[in-house]
């Protein structure tokens, strides 16, 4: 975690999905996976120092991946374009797929953040991973409705 007291705040949640961690990996990696759960557009380059961005609506999220090791984790930084709070790059999302039975106990902890942007950043990683549990099994999580122009509240809002 950040020596930065104002960002020492993580969000770490944990969900089952009924698919296996090789398939599940893929909608961290694939840019047509991604959009079925997460965003509209996504441009990924999954290698350590590779292009990470999803556009999600009006609201761009930025960084890098740090590190991908197939089936089993991806790491990647976080921020907004445009925003002073969550800066492209400034936190860091770290996934583990762990087999679970026939499907994965998938781990996000997503770490850098202020304690203000950290409740709204579980408020919208709990939105998100719960339409990958519906995607990656090969279900329909539906439009997004941050993604079709509704309001996101990730991040404080942009001038």
């Amino acid at each position: 975690m950040t020596s930065d007291p104002v960002r020492a705040w993580a969000v770490t949640e944990e969900v089952l999905i009924a698919a296996a961690p090789e398939t599940v990996f893929d909608f961290f990696v694939d840019p047509l996976l991604m959009q079925t759960w997460m965003g509209d557009h996504a441009v990924l380059v999954p290698e350590a120092g590779g292009v990470f961005q999803v556009d999600i609506g009006p609201n761009r999220a930025r960084g890098r991946y740090v590190e991908v090791k197939a089936p089993e984790r991806v790491v990647f930084t976080w921020g907004w374009e445009g925003s002073e709070a969550v800066p492209p790059g400034s936190s860091t999302v770290t996934f583990t797929f762990e087999p679970n039975g026939e499907g994965t106990l998938l781990r996000m902890v997503h770490e850098g953040l202020s304690a203000e942007e950290s409740a709204r950043h579980r408020h919208g990683w709990l939105h998100y991973l719960g339409r990958l549990a519906v995607a990656a099994p090969g279900g329909e999580p539906g439009p997004d409705p941050h993604a079709v122009g509704g309001e996101m509240p990730l991040h404080e809002s942009q001038s």
